[in-house]
């Protein structure tokens, strides 16, 4: 079995265009995201292994964020964890599995947490 190094950003929010009723499609809704990727990892990490061996935490966040397309509208709140799981992998060839949770926090009556979870495998 091959060891892996899981990566995680977690309660991110974005405002992101998405929506299927009337009332969501034109104003962005605030979504909080979470991610994690595997992703294959050297041996052994010495004290001074440098970042290049690993990934910054950084890209994901930006994958969540400045990565989603300005002014497009994600039908479904699948499709933006579909664009964020890929562009993770094309960001680094080490990426072996992304995990993007989304919770739509614009429909919560009672603080309940309702929403997503894809799971994605490099292929």
């Amino acid at each position: 079995m091959k060891d892996s190094l899981q990566l995680e950003v977690h309660d991110l929010e974005v405002q992101v265009l998405t929506g299927v009723y009337s009332e969501e499609t034109h104003l962005p809704q605030p979504l909080r995201l979470s991610i994690t990727v595997d992703l294959d990892c050297p041996e052994r990490f010495a004290p001074d292994t440098p970042l290049s061996a690993s990934k910054s935490y950084l890209d994901l966040k930006q994958a969540a964020s400045t990565s989603l397309p300005p002014g497009v509208h994600f039908t479904l709140i699948e499709g933006v964890a579909d664009h964020i799981a890929g562009t993770l992998f094309v960001q680094d060839a080490r990426v072996s599995r992304v995990q993007v949770k989304i919770v739509k926090l614009a429909i919560a009556e009672a603080g309940e947490a309702i929403g997503i979870t894809l799971t994605r495998h490099r292929r």
